[in-house]
């Protein structure tokens, strides 16, 4: 079975509302969230490892897997379930090397060169994007929305058929339900969660919405 998108949750201490890390990891974890994301850009290695621990072992209960953002190193170290790389990161080659064949490894994607040469022999999923506009990560391209978003997938279908896709990137309660019509297998979200005045019940309408739209494709 493979990596289950539906609703992944991206935790970034400088995105989650001065909310203590484990904390929000459990209560997106108790609203339906079925992959966790750990993204650091600015700490210390020695924080960001600690940051995993924590969240791993905040997970653990909820048996939701944590992913690293761009350092395998840190996988590693905090025995985390595998990594998230972009496309200037490690490559994924050398990233299952190190991890092993059980590990998550994920990739992002933004164009369709990117998607005609991802490795998806290695790959565990990929997440497609920016699909709109984001205030949690500086972007200098312009959102490619749902129509870009299909172009890109089917670039990645082509390739690799069974290969999970998430969609990325200002997804919200809004609009998720089109990012799944348009072939997406789940939404990667940070804000509509980690800034939602209630963490869990936003994961838990997020996650309605997901099941409700991939039910509605025919896949769920």
């Amino acid at each position: 079975m493979g990596v289950d998108l539906r609703l992944y949750a991206l935790i970034d201490p400088e995105h989650a509302g001065g909310r203590d890390l484990p904390d929000l990891a459990r209560q997106v974890a108790a609203g339906g969230a079925t992959l966790v994301q750990l993204r650091d850009k600015l700490g210390s290695t020695r924080r960001i490892i600690e940051e995993a621990r924590a969240l791993r072992s905040a997970l653990a209960s909820f048996r939701v897997p944590l992913v690293i953002n761009d350092r395998v190193d840190v996988a590693l170290a905090a025995e985390a379930a595998g990594v998230h790389v972009g496309q200037d990161d490690m490559a994924p080659a050398d990233a299952r090397r190190l991890l092993g064949p059980g590990a998550i490894i994920g990739l992002s994607i933004k164009t369709i060169d990117q998607a005609k040469a991802a490795p998806v022999e290695c790959l565990d999923y990929v997440c497609i994007g920016g699909v709109f506009a984001t205030s949690s990560k500086d972007n200098p391209d312009p959102p490619i929305g749902t129509s870009g978003f299909k172009t890109v997938a089917a670039a990645i279908r082509a390739r690799a058929p069974n290969l999970p896709i998430g969609a990325i990137a200002g997804i919200d309660a809004e609009n998720a339900a089109n990012v799944i019509a348009a072939g997406a297998d789940g939404v990667a979200v940070i804000s509509a969660l980690s800034l939602a005045k209630e963490p869990e019940a936003a994961a838990r309408d997020l996650r309605s919405i997901v099941d409700r739209s991939l039910f509605c494709r025919g896949v769920a």
